[in-house]
C-alpha cells in the first residue's frame, strides 16, 4: 500500500480546503466533499466507509451520513448549523450500530468548522477549515499513519486474547488441534494486525470476512485456506482476477507457507473474529500479548488471564545494565563532542544494527520484543540527532528519496531463540514482526513515509527446539553473538520430572560435584560454554533466588567462576517477580549479568530494602556468588564449627508413620488406660510446635523393657503399626528398622535442656524464632538442636548478623529460610569478645527471653511475637539493643548497611579458612 508522505498529505490538504472554502449546502455536496477529505490522505472512501448507512433506532429507520465502522462516524451539516447538536445526533446513532462497529471517532462539520472527538482518549480537537493543513496529523488513523500509546495493560489485549481463546475452543472441540490449529491462530492474529496498521490496506480483511463469506460461516474456512496461499504467493505468480484477494500483498516471511488441514467454521465463530476484526489490532502490545495469547488458549489459565507473562519492568531490569545504558552512553558522548559528530553517528548506527540477541529460552519473544523495542528507539533518536545536526531542524527533513532501508538499519533479523513449545515460537516470530511494524509506524511518523517490510524475510531466527538438547552455536554461532537474555524456567529440583531430571544430569556432568540443581542451572551451564571462547558477550538471566543459595552456591558457582572464568557485572538481589496483571503469586527472583572476567571494570548492585518496591544502585568493584560485595570464597559444608562453638545437631527422625506420635488427648487415653506408659511418653517438639506453640507427644521405648511393653496394650498396638509401616516402605534402609519397631530411626534426643532451632521458617520474619526447651523434650528432626546452650551463643544466634548469614548462606525452600548446621552455623564466624562484651550479649539475650517468656504466659506464641508487623514493642527494643551488642562485636564503629554486615562475615571467613589452611 503506497501511504502518503505527510508533506504531500500537507500539500492536498491545502487545496482541498481552498477548492472547498465557499461550500455552503450539506445536499448538494457533502458526498464529494467526504469523498476528496479522503482522498487528501490517499484512501478510497469506498475501500473503508459508507454513505448513508442504515441503522434501526426505537423501530424507525435513521441514516448516518458517514460511517467507517469500529473507526470514524461523520455527521454533516450545512453551514452555520449548530455543532453540538450534529455531536449528539451522531452519537444517538450508536443504538443502532453494532458494538463491534462502533467508531473510536466522531467528527462533525458543516464545512468551514471541523470538530474531532476521540471517543478513547476523551480529547476534542476543532478548527476551522482554512487550518485544516495545521492539523492533518489528527487524522493519521485515516492516512495508515496512526501511533498509539502502547500499553501493556491495555484493556485490548485482554479482549483480543479472550476473543481467540473462544475460537480455540470452538475449534479444538470439533478435533481441530494441534499445530494446525496452531497454526492458524498465528496466522489470524497477524491478519487482525495487518488490517489496523497499513501492512495491509485499511479494512481489507474485514471487508473480505463481512462481503465475501457466508453469514452461516460454512465457507470462511476454505476461503481463509485460499488467502493464506494468496499471502504467500508473489504479485506476479498470482492467477489475474480483480476479486479481493489479489488486494492483498504478498507477505512471505515463511508464515503462510506451510500448508494445513482446512478447519471448519460456523456462524457463531464467524461473528467472533469479525468481532476481533473491530478491536484495534494497533493497540496490542507484543510484549505480552503473546504470553496473554497463550494463556487465553488453557482453560485453567482462563481466569486469570494476563497473570502469565513477564512485565515490561522486569525486562527492564534485565536489559537496561545488559546494553541499554552502555548504548545511550556512547550515544550521549558522542553528541557531546566538537568534531567529527555525523561520522560518529553513522558508526554508531552501523554498530547497534549489527548487534546480535539471543535468548535460548524465549518462550512468547517477551524479552526479544521489548529489547528490539528500545535499540529501534535508540536508532530513531540517532537519526533525529544527526537530521538536527546536518540540517538544524528535527522533523521531516530527511530525504524521502532514499530506500527506507537504507535509513532504518536495525532488524528483527538480529534477534534469535529458542522455544520448545512449536506456538510459543510461532507467536514469537509474529510479536516480532508486530513490534517491529509498531516501530516502522513510529519512524515514519517521523520521516513523513510510510514504511513497512513486505515480503517480511524469511529468516526464522526463532527456533522450535529443546535448549538444552541442541547446541545453541547451530542457533546463532557465538562468533556473531553480543548479548545472551532471558528467563530460564522456573522449576525447582524437587518438582523435576524424569525427563527434566536426565536433562539437568546430563548438562550438570561438567560439574566435580552436582547435588541438587533447579532446571535453570542448565541455562548458567550451556550459556558459560557459549560464551568461553568469545569473551566479549555478556549474559543476563532472570532466575529464583535459589540460584545463588544452599547448593548452588556450592556447586554450580565455583565450575562457573573457577572454571568457566565468569565475572557477574551487574545484579538484582531478591526481589518480588511481579507482572502487569498484578497476580498474588509470590515469586523471588534474581537477575545475573555475568560475562568473561576482567571485562567489566565498574559493576552495579541492586539492593532492595523492601523486595517489593524500587532498588537501591550501588556501583561496586566486586559482586560474589551470593549477589554481595564481598569475596568470592566458596563456602562448602562443614561437619564442625569454623569457629569455637557448641555443636549442631539434627533432631530425631522416628521413621514410625506417626504411630509413635501422639496429641495431647491421644496422651490422656493412653496413660487412663495403661498408666505404666506415663514415664515413657515425652514432650515432642518440632519447628510447627515451637513457633506456633503446639503441644504433641511422643512414646521414647529405647530403654522399654518387653514386659513393660508386653502390659501397655494401646502402645503395644502402635509399635505393631511402627513394624508393619516400615515393613511396606519402598526404601530398603527403613525395611530393616521393621526390627527394631520400638526405635526412632534416628534418635537425637537430649538427656539435657536443648535449644531448638527451625529448619525452615517464614522470610516474612526478621529474626527465627530460636526457643530452649527443658529436659525430657524429644527435637524432631524439623528442627536442629544444641544441647545445654548458653544464653550468649542463644544471642549470637538470633542476632541480626546471624540472621543475614543464614538468609545468605541458607537457601530457601519455597520462599522461606532453610537453616543448615553444615552450611550456615558451622561456617558462621562467631565474634572475638572480651569478657565484658559476652557478659552484655547474654545479659541482652536473657532480657529477649524474659519477655517472651512474659507473652507466651498471657497466650502469645512465637508466630505472635515475631510477626513484623504485630511484634510487641518492647520485644523489638530488646532485639534492637541485642544487635547493636553484636555488631560493635564485630566491628566497634557499626556498619552503614547489611551489605557491609555482610561483607564484613565474608572477609572474617575468608581469614578464618585462610589462618586454617596455614596460608
Amino acid at each position: 500500500m503506497a501511504v502518503l508522505s505527510w508533506d504531500e498529505i500537507r500539500s492536498r490538504a491545502l487545496q482541498f480546503q481552498n477548492e472547498w472554502a465557499d461550500e455552503t449546502s450539506e445536499n448538494a455536496e457533502s458526498k464529494t466533499f467526504w469523498n476528496e477529505f479522503f482522498d487528501v490522505f490517499g484512501i478510497s472512501r469506498r475501500r473503508v466507509a459508507t454513505f448513508e448507512e442504515r441503522v434501526k433506532i426505537e423501530g424507525q429507520t435513521k441514516f448516518v451520513d458517514l460511517l467507517w465502522k469500529g473507526k470514524l462516524l461523520i455527521e454533516h451539516k450545512s453551514k452555520g448549523r449548530d455543532l453540538d447538536k450534529a455531536y449528539t445526533q451522531a452519537t444517538n446513532y450508536f443504538e443502532g450500530i453494532k458494538d463491534r462497529d462502533l467508531p473510536q471517532y466522531i467528527l462533525v462539520s458543516d464545512f468551514e468548522h471541523f470538530r474531532l472527538y476521540d471517543l478513547d482518549d476523551g480529547e476534542i480537537h476543532q478548527f476551522d477549515l482554512s487550518d485544516l493543513y495545521k492539523n492533518v496529523q489528527l487524522f493519521s488513523f485515516i492516512a495508515g499513519y496512526e501511533k498509539h500509546d502502547i500499553k501493556p495493560q491495555d484493556p485490548v489485549n485482554n479482549k483480543a486474547a479472550e476473543m481467540m481463546g473462544k475460537i480455540h475452543d470452538s475449534l479444538q472441540s470439533i478435533n481441530y488441534t494441534g499445530d494446525d490449529l496452531d497454526t492458524l491462530l498465528v496466522r489470524l492474529v497477524f491478519c487482525l494486525f495487518a488490517d489496523d496498521t497499513g501492512i495491509f490496506n485499511k479494512g481489507l480483511f474485514r471487508d473480505f470476512l463481512e462481503d465475501n463469506t457466508n453469514e452461516d460461516g460454512t465457507d470462511l474456512a476454505p476461503k481463509l485456506q485460499y488467502l493464506f496461499e494468496i499471502l504467500d504467493t508473489p504479485i506476479g505468480q498470482r492467477v489475474i482476477d480483480d476479486s479481493i484477494y489479489n488486494e492483498f500483498p504478498y507477505v512471505n516471511g515463511s508464515l503462510f507457507t506451510k500448508r494445513t488441514r482446512t478447519a471448519v467454521f460456523n456462524e457463531e465463530m464467524r461473528n467472533i473474529l469479525l468481532e476481533c476484526s473491530n478491536l484495534d489490532w494497533g493497540r496490542i502490545s507484543p510484549a505480552i500479548f503473546g504470553s496473554m495469547f497463550q494463556s487465553a488458549m488453557d482453560r485453567e489459565k482462563r481466569r486469570q488471564l494476563g497473570a502469565h507473562y513477564t512485565s515490561e519492568e522486569n525486562i527492564m531490569k534485565v536489559i537496561k545494565p545488559l546494553f541499554i545504558d552502555d548504548l545511550w552512553n556512547e550515544f550521549n558522548r558522542i553528541k557531546d563532542l566538537k568534531r567529527n559528530k555525523i561520522r560518529l553517528l553513522n558508526d554508531f548506527q552501523q554498530k547497534i544494527s549489527g548487534l546480535k540477541f539471543f535468548d535460548p529460552a524465549c518462550g512468547s519473544g517477551n524479552f526479544l520484543i521489548i529489547a528490539y523495542r528500545e535499540i529501534r528507539k535508540l536508532e530513531l533518536e540517532v537519526l533525529k540527532y544527526k537530521n538536527y545536526e546536518e540540517y538544524g531542524y528535527e522533523a521531516f527533513q530527511l530525504d524521502i528519496s532514499l530506500d527506507f532501508n537504507s535509513i532504518i538499519k536495525c532488524d528483527v533479523n538480529q534477534f534469535y531463540g529458542i522455544e520448545i513449545d512449536s506456538f510459543s515460537a510461532q507467536i514469537a516470530q509474529v510479536a516480532l514482526w508486530i513490534i517491529d511494524h509498531q516501530m516502522n509506524i513510529e519512524a515514519s511518523l517521523y520521516f513523513g513515509a510510510s514504511f513497512a517490510r513486505l515480503p517480511l524475510g524469511e529468516h526464522a531466527n526463532i527456533v522450535n527446539d529443546n535448549s538444552l538438547d541442541i547446541n545453541w552455536v547451530n542457533v546463532l554461532d557465538s562468533r556473531d553473538c553480543d548479548f545472551v537474555l532471558g528467563n530460564p524456567p522456573f522449576i525447582g529440583n524437587s518438582f523435576l520430572d524424569d525427563i527434566q531430571k536426565k536433562e539437568v544430569e546430563k548438562v550438570a556432568s561438567v560439574l566435580r560435584t552436582k547435588g541438587h540443581l533447579d532446571y535453570v542451572a542448565c541455562w548458567y551451564i550451556k550459556a558459560a560454554q557459549y560464551i568461553y571462547q568469545k569473551k566479549h558477550i555478556k549474559v543476563a538471566f532472570v532466575s529464583t533466588n535459589s540460584i545463588v543459595q544452599g547448593e548452588h552456591a556450592i556447586n554450580l558457582w565455583p565450575y562457573l567462576i573457577d572454571e568457566m572464568e565468569l565475572d557477574i557485572f551487574f545484579a538484582h538481589q531478591t526481589f518480588k517477580w511481579t507482572n502487569e496483571a498484578k497476580s498474588n503469586a509470590a515469586v523471588y527472583c534474581i537477575i545475573i549479568g555475568f560475562t568473561y572476567t576482567k571485562q567489566v571494570k565498574e559493576k552495579k548492585l541492586f539492593s532492595y530494602p523492601d523486595i517489593q518496591f524500587e532498588p537501591n544502585i550501588n556501583n561496586v568493584s566486586v559482586i560474589n556468588q551470593y549477589l554481595l560485595e564481598a569475596p568470592i570464597v566458596f563456602i562448602k559444608k562443614r561437619r564442625t564449627p569454623i569457629s569455637d562453638a557448641q555443636k549442631m545437631e539434627y533432631g530425631t527422625k522416628p521413621t514410625d508413620g506417626g504411630h509413635l506420635i501422639l496429641n495431647a488427648q491421644e496422651k490422656k487415653e493412653i496413660i487412663e488406660k495403661n498408666p505404666l506408659a506415663k514415664k515413657y511418653i515425652r514432650p515432642y517438639v518440632g519447628a510447627d510446635d515451637i513457633i506456633n506453640g503446639k503441644v504433641r507427644y511422643c512414646l521414647y521405648l529405647k530403654d522399654c523393657p518387653a514386659r513393660d511393653l508386653r502390659n501397655m496394650p494401646l502402645v503395644q498396638e502402635r509399635v505393631e503399626k511402627v513394624r508393619e509401616m516400615r515393613l511396606n516402605s519402598s526404601a530398603p534402609s527403613t525395611n530393616k528398622w521393621a526390627d527394631y519397631p520400638t526405635l526412632f530411626k534416628q534418635d537425637a534426643a537430649s538427656d539435657s535442656d536443648i535449644l531448638i532451632i527451625p529448619r525452615v521458617s517464614s522470610v516474612q520474619r526478621s529474626y527465627v524464632p530460636i526457643a530452649y526447651a527443658e529436659y525430657p523434650t524429644v527435637c524432631s528432626d524439623s528442627s536442629f538442636q544444641i544441647p545445654n546452650a548458653t544464653h550468649y551463643l542463644f544471642g549470637i544466634l538470633v542476632s541480626k548478623m546471624h540472621m543475614l548469614w543464614l538468609e545468605t548462606i541458607g537457601g530457601k525452600l519455597k520462599g522461606d529460610f532453610r537453616y543448615s548446621n553444615t552450611m550456615v552455623y558451622n561456617n558462621f564466624v562467631f565474634p572475638t569478645v572480651s569478657e565484658k562484651e559476652e557478659d552484655e550479649i547474654t545479659k541482652a539475650a536473657t532480657n529477649i527471653l524474659d519477655i517472651r517468656a512474659k507473652y507466651i504466659a498471657n497466650g502469645d506464641n512465637l508466630a505472635d511475637l515475631y510477626d513484623n508487623i504485630a511484634m510487641p514493642h518492647d520485644l523489638r527494643k530488646a532485639h534492637y539493643k541485642l544487635d547493636l551488642l553484636v555488631e560493635k562485636a564485630y566491628k566497634s564503629s557499626g556498619f552503614e548497611n547489611d551489605i557491609d554486615r555482610v561483607a564484613r562475615l565474608f572477609s572474617l571467613y575468608e581469614k578464618k579458612i585462610m589462618k586454617n589452611n596455614n596460608i
